[in-house]
């Protein structure tokens, strides 16, 4: 695996952070400077990186990449190293990252320089550092991967969507092995307010350590988050030729949509439930087979409510969960190739990192949230949620090796 996140620069410190209750969120005042001098901001609060991806990339290449792209290529990396750096024909070796919103900095910085400069003054990657195209884009050529490159954009769902497609691809025979996973780096002033526009943002900026509340009972809505989360994948017989130590199977893994409303979820359950249970079976486990669910949760009062009933109806009440989105906040499009790292390095471990809660949990959610201290012990199957606007649904079983 390999990250960079709000709680730290690579994997290792991110994990750290979730294990010891950590919060990467704080006021952003400087990030939205230029608009606040003269309009208020409806929110002050964000997660962003420990550290600037473009500090762990040399001059140049960070001067061609956005920031997503560099989040992405770092991550991309340290991932790539801790496989041990594969050696695999490059017809073999895909790319599938996904992100929600692109080089989106780029894009708005392209605007303000035509507006106020013309268009000589653009820059000349600057069409290929704004698409959403563009981590996935940059990863490959990273790896000179000539397999196909991938780019979800799958809203909050997308890095988890690309780690399923990573799969697909690997079981097609398309690919022996694929670096995979999300990237987003959304904190701007313009998709802040318009977050904040649809009343999904917390607002307690006078603590902002505490405004991210997965399950919590005085959740009052999410925190924007950055970063990126991406795994090497691998077929099983390339990994045992090269006597390489997995950390975890990736098991089974289902997509589904809701097809029912831009913002919010179908308060049925049934797409969330129906991506649960296809992992389920694609993974040949049952609901009991499973030591925790590891949740989308991003603390939204009707989100978090509606995993909970959906996480309920397919495992039962009382069922073990965790939700890391208390420490990192909300990385959109690198929530899920993040959340299954996570999910990996804690099969890894035999670990649950516990979720960061202020307050106590809500009691509606009728599910297990372990909070606190994490939970040590062998653990034989996770499942992983990624759940995005517009009613996408990714599920991933991950077991033990």
């Amino acid at each position: 695996m390999g990250a960079i996140t709000p709680l730290g620069r690579d994997a290792e410190s991110t994990w750290e952070g979730l294990i010891t209750g950590r919060s990467g969120v704080r006021r952003i005042d400087h990030l939205l400077a230029g608009y606040t001098h003269h309009i208020p901001m409806p929110v002050r609060i964000g997660a962003p990186m420990a550290v600037d991806p473009g500090t762990l990339l040399g001059e140049d290449e960070a001067a061609r990449f956005d920031p997503v792209q560099r989040a992405a290529v770092v991550a991309a990396r340290e991932a790539w190293a801790d496989a041990g750096a594969p050696d695999v024909e490059p017809t073999r070796l895909a790319v599938v990252v996904g992100t929600a919103m692109g080089g989106v900095q780029t894009s708005l910085g392209q605007h303000d320089l035509l507006r106020e400069q013309g268009a000589e003054a653009l820059l000349r990657l600057g069409t290929a550092m704004a698409m959403p195209a563009g981590p996935a884009a940059a990863v490959s050529i990273a790896f000179g991967a000539r397999a196909g490159t991938y780019a979800p954009a799958s809203a909050c769902a997308a890095g988890a969507e690309a780690v399923v497609t990573a799969a697909r691809l690997i079981r097609s025979g398309e690919a022996d092995v694929v670096i995979a996973g999300g990237a987003d780096t959304p904190i701007t002033p313009v998709v802040v307010a318009s977050f904040a526009r649809i009343g999904v943002l917390s607002l307690r900026h006078d603590d902002p350590e505490s405004a991210s509340r997965p399950f919590g009972r005085e959740r009052d809505g999410f925190v924007v988050g950055e970063g990126a989360g991406m795994l090497v994948l691998e077929r099983s017989s390339t990994a045992r030729a090269r006597r390489a130590r997995p950390l975890a199977r990736l098991a089974g893994a289902a997509i589904t949509s809701d097809g029912f409303h831009f913002l919010k979820p179908d308060p049925s359950g049934a797409g969330q439930q129906r991506a649960m249970r296809g992992a389920l079976d694609r993974a040949g486990l049952q609901p009991s087979d499973v030591s925790y669910v590891n949740c989308h949760a991003t603390a939204t009062t009707v989100g978090d409510r509606e995993e909970a009933l959906s996480v309920r109806a397919v495992f039962g009440e009382g069922t073990t969960v965790t939700a890391i989105k208390g420490g990192t906040g909300h990385l959109i499009g690198g929530a899920g190739g993040l959340a299954c790292a996570v999910t990996v390095m804690s099969i890894a471990r035999s670990t649950v990192p516990p979720t960061r809660l202020s307050g106590p949990a809500d009691d509606e959610v009728a599910l297990d949230v372990v909070t606190g201290e994490p939970r040590r012990g062998a653990l034989s199957a996770v499942l992983c949620n990624a759940f995005g606007f517009g009613g996408y649904n990714a599920s991933i079983a991950f077991t033990a090796c």
